[in-house]
């Protein structure tokens, strides 16, 4: 497994697992969040963004997390080895979002100049995490049906699961010294 993409709701752990599989791995980490947002959550041009996330996974190797299924999967999905679904409950989803917007720190994932703040967009955003798996799950997963069908695709539901994941995979010389 040399390039991952790891797809999921907001607030199921899509950005812990893939630091966790980069240092694991020892391969580096894409967020697309912060490839995607400018300053002030303001959205860049389509070709801006597909520009970024081009030069983003044009190494041999690395793991990206983040869904944008329209925007890059026809970019990401053909050179990846692994997708990885995380079916986190969505009450896990919502609790943690909001705990995350609460504490306001800073995070890797998180665009430069983009804070989270409870205003009417964090209720919206509230309520695309409810409704992901009925109302966007379903749109993801037929893109990535049509652009990588073939491309081994492993679902973790859980702490537990993901822990089980991760421990089953081999370590590499850096975290062997670790």
């Amino acid at each position: 497994m040399q390039r991952i993409v790891i797809l999921g709701n907001a607030g199921s752990g899509k950005s812990t697992l893939a630091r966790a599989l980069g240092r694991r791995l020892g391969l580096p980490v894409v967020h697309l969040d912060t490839l995607f947002w400018e300053p002030g959550w303001v959205e860049p041009d389509a070709e801006q963004f597909r520009a970024r996330v081009s030069e983003a996974i044009a190494p041999d190797a690395w793991v990206c997390e983040g869904n944008y299924a329209r925007r890059t999967f026809d970019l990401r999905l053909p050179r990846a080895d692994l997708i990885i679904w995380l079916d986190t409950p969505r009450l896990t989803c919502l609790r943690r979002v909001i705990v995350r917007s609460v504490m306001n720190r800073p995070r890797a994932d998180l665009a430069a100049g983009c804070t989270e703040k409870l205003d009417r967009e964090f209720l919206t955003f509230l309520n695309f995490v409810w409704s992901f798996d009925r109302g966007y799950r379903p749109g993801i997963e037929a893109v990535r049906l049509a652009v990588g069908p073939q491309i081994r695709t492993v679902h973790l539901c859980g702490a537990r699961q993901i822990a089980a994941f991760l421990d089953g995979l081999p370590a590499t010389a850096e975290t062997c010294l670790e």
